[in-house]
């Protein structure tokens, strides 16, 4: 059935929707090759519902979720391009199975991801939440904190972002281990880290920086038990999910001080809902961004541009030039 819908399609018939902010360069690229776009960046979930059955194309960033009863309801849909670096927002399975590929950016927002993870490892180690609260009151109260130098980094997840953050760790003097569920010897010697099991990991870090990719539903990489495991005082810095922690667990190790400092952009609902994120979120030695690890105008225009040549891709591949 998707193969006949697919030799039926041309350019001139086909319908593009973008859902979400997206910087200018693909609406442009994709308008000047003659594709129909419609560009509704704050469109709601029940306005999509109705009008998604019309479109060929749906093009999201994080705001949108692109889920099963999406999908369904699309019934035209024979491309989803997510303009970010993962998939989280779309239902990838359901996709699959109905014959609609799936296009993203990986990479394209690598550095920014880096530099902001750099960043809330030196917040969280210098306590910048608690000393610009202070300032701001007008109380210039010192607050001490910790050197990076000369501390074990772990960091969980050695792809491309955490392989950077490895570099740049080393280049600041700490030791660093790694961790990921594939083999990455060959690239840790490469960048004079050292590959080692998530246990030894846990025990032997100072602090611990998380760049996995996970589902929502999935079991936490560090729960109770991994908690139990690390040193008294660890810091620990999450830009990848919220959910790769059992929030819960965090709260009561911060409250326990065994954990020094935490510092994300990432959080299990964004906004919180819960009253245990509530409590971590005002906690004085958290320090929390609103998921800004790919905000930035170089990282956007990059997942522009290589969302609309994946996307263009795509659609040659189906016969729509």
């Amino acid at each position: 059935m998707q193969s006949e819908k697919v030799n039926s399609i041309n350019k001139e018939n086909l319908q593009i929707l973008i859902t979400d902010p997206m910087n200018e360069y693909m609406l442009k690229s994709l308008k000047e090759k003659g594709f129909k776009v419609t560009y509704s960046p704050s469109i709601e979930r029940e306005e999509l519902l109705k009008i998604i059955e019309n479109y060929d194309v749906i093009v999201v960033r994080s705001r949108t979720k692109v889920d099963k009863e999406i999908i369904e309801k699309g019934k035209r849909l024979k491309i989803i391009a997510r303009a970010g670096i993962g998939l989280d927002n779309i239902d990838t399975d359901e996709a699959e199975n109905r014959g609609i590929k799936v296009v993203y950016a990986p990479g394209a927002s690598t550095d920014s991801a880096v530099e902001l993870t750099i960043g809330l490892m030196v917040a969280g180690a210098r306590n910048f939440y608690t000393s610009m609260n202070l300032a701001k009151s007008g109380i210039f109260k010192k607050i001490s904190g910790i050197e990076l130098a000369g501390k074990t980094l772990g960091i969980i997840g050695f792809g491309r972002i955490g392989t950077k953050v490895g570099i740049i760790a080393k280049s600041m003097g700490m030791n660093v281990l790694a961790y990921d569920v594939i083999d990455i010897r060959k690239r840790a010697e490469e960048i004079g880290a050292t590959s080692v099991s998530l246990d030894e990991l846990v025990r032997k870090s100072d602090i611990i920086s998380v760049h996995v990719t996970v589902g929502k539903d999935a079991k936490p990489i560090i729960g109770k038990d991994e908690f139990e495991k690390m040193k008294d005082g660890v810091m620990i810095v999450n830009t990848s999910r919220a959910v790769a922690i059992d929030g819960k667990a965090l709260l009561e190790y911060i409250n326990k001080n065994k954990v020094l400092a935490y510092a994300a952009d990432v959080f299990w609902h964004e906004p919180p809902k819960e009253e245990w994120e509530m409590e971590l979120l005002k906690h004085e030695r958290v320090t929390v961004t609103t998921h800004i690890g790919a905000q930035t105008k170089e990282a956007q225009y990059r997942v522009a541009v290589m969302t609309t040549q994946n996307l263009l891709d795509a659609l040659a591949e189906i016969g729509v030039k």
